[in-house]
């Protein structure tokens, strides 16, 4: 089957999981914005029922968006854990938890609209960080390390999107805030290792090393602003 990814250009964003996915899996997909800027714009245009926002995946005459949606479907697709419809249903909840952590650290330079700049909100911004930090990111992330137990992932040996999911929220999280994540770190001894674990795989360490791999940048969900970060 052949898979085309449709996702803002020039950041990883939420495609980013699904990118993961596939290099994981060592299954060829087409990131179609990446060589055609408008395909975007053409297919969230399109004629109704047509997606909302990216990220879309078509497949065949599938055409699907948001990124749980997506990973529900195509993990089993590309043969990623787990195997049983109780587990995967459970890989779904946490995916969706991810979600939720996601939009709130997005939120944290975005507080009050996404049509404004951050620097139309930056008082806002800095007050949302702190409750982020403080409160918000030991909360999710606590609970994840509780999930993971002595497993080397979450269901079994070999890593499902969820894993990989949190591989790029440690990996964002640290981009974005460090000081933070490095307070955080000794408390999160599994994430820590689970993220290392990840970017250790042959496939997946090949993917970070390409330059199909964008780099984390000022424009995407994981933002790096000093004034955001745990004080120095």
């Amino acid at each position: 089957m052949d898979y085309q990814l449709y996702y803002w250009p020039g950041i990883q964003g939420r495609g980013e999981l699904v990118r993961l996915a596939f290099e994981e899996a060592g299954v060829a997909y087409d990131d179609v914005a990446r060589r055609d800027k408008g395909a975007i714009t053409r297919i969230l245009g399109g004629p109704a029922p047509r997606p909302f926002a990216p990220p879309v995946l078509v497949a065949g005459d599938l055409v699907l968006s948001h990124t749980a949606a997506i990973l529900a479907w195509l993990g089993p697709e590309l043969g990623l854990p787990p195997d049983g419809a109780r587990e995967r249903l459970h890989a779904h909840q946490l995916q969706l938890t991810i979600t939720d952590l996601w939009a709130e650290i997005h939120d944290t330079h975005h507080p009050i609209a996404v049509s404004l700049y951050y620097e139309d909100q930056k008082v806002e911004a800095e007050r949302r960080a702190g409750h982020l930090r403080d409160e918000r990111l030991p909360k999710y992330l606590g609970w994840f390390e509780d999930h993971l137990g002595d497993r080397p992932y979450l269901y079994g040996d070999r890593p499902s999107t969820v894993d990989l999911s949190l591989f790029q929220t440690i990996a964002g999280l640290t981009y974005a805030m460090p000081r933070a994540m490095a307070a955080l770190h000794p408390r999160l001894p599994r994430l820590a290792a689970l993220h290392d674990r990840v970017a250790a795989r042959p496939r997946i360490a090949a993917y970070l090393a390409s330059p199909r791999r964008q780099p984390f940048n000022p424009h995407g969900i994981f933002r790096h602003y000093d004034e955001l970060d745990a004080p120095a």
